[in-house]
């Protein structure tokens, strides 16, 4: 059976734009690709993307990058997008680097008219301390940390949008969006276990999706992890298609 055919054009424009969506604190661009550190909080943030199809990585690079994530105490991350060549595949995986994480990417067409935005939402263009310590109070391990998530957040330079939506008048999930250049990411999607089942997810991603359109955006795109089937029926419900998948893949060091 043929492999489906991947808009590697829209690949890219979603790639490029999640950099500045999710900002790690620090971000180098080596030999075409974007290595970011953000103390652990979160792979995107912590891993090395290429920015071009086709994306090589030489020996002398893939050197580097191991040890920067080194010297940063972070194991070297790398993920394996379409950008990425088969070549370059092959031999990190040769390598050592292990499947940590496999995610889709999708995409979603909106419409002021079809995409309102919600009364019961609220946003602001910057993430406020009840914002950070909302979604971080309703996550576990490392992305407990506020300190960390309000260093990636404080970073971002272009219109957003952090929605909380509300319940019976009280906090109940939350989310963000950033708008650049005609697409909008949506992330961070978070809603209180003890309502969960209740539909506020997709209404705060209705809500996100109005804010988008709002801001003139013809595109919205989203990351998703591939054993979160809940998550992914609720996006495809929202008119969301699979435009890729990828692996986010880690090197143990010893």
């Amino acid at each position: 059976m043929d492999k489906p055919v991947i808009d590697l054009a829209l690949v890219g424009a979603c790639e490029n734009r999640i950099v500045n969506a999710w900002p790690a604190p620090t971000t180098l661009v080596i030999d075409g690709w974007v290595v970011r550190f953000a103390n652990g909080y979160s792979g995107r943030a912590n891993s090395a993307s290429s920015l071009h199809q086709g994306g090589e990585m030489d020996e002398a690079t893939l050197e580097l990058v191991e040890r920067l994530y080194a010297e940063a105490g972070l194991p070297p991350r790398i993920r394996f997008t379409p950008l990425v060549a088969e070549s370059a595949r092959r031999r990190l995986a040769a390598r050592g680097y292990r499947i940590e994480t496999a995610s889709f990417g999708m995409v979603a067409e909106l419409d002021r008219d079809r995409h309102p935005q919600l009364p019961e939402m609220i946003v602001g263009p910057q993430a406020d301390a009840a914002w950070i310590d909302g979604v971080c109070g309703h996550q576990t391990g490392a992305k407990r940390n506020r300190e960390h998530l309000s260093a990636i957040v404080s970073g971002v330079r272009l219109p957003a949008a952090f929605a909380t939506l509300l319940h019976e008048g009280r906090p109940a999930a939350y989310a963000m969006s950033v708008a650049e250049r005609g697409m909008a990411e949506i992330g961070a999607v978070i809603v209180d276990e003890s309502l969960r089942g209740r539909g506020l997810g997709k209404r705060l991603m209705q809500g996100l999706m109005g804010w988008a359109a709002a801001q003139g955006c013809a595109l919205a795109y989203l990351q998703v992890d591939q054993s979160n089937g809940l998550a992914f029926e609720m996006y495809r419900r929202l008119g969301f298609r699979q435009l890729y998948a990828y692996e986010t893949r880690r090197l143990d060091l010893a």
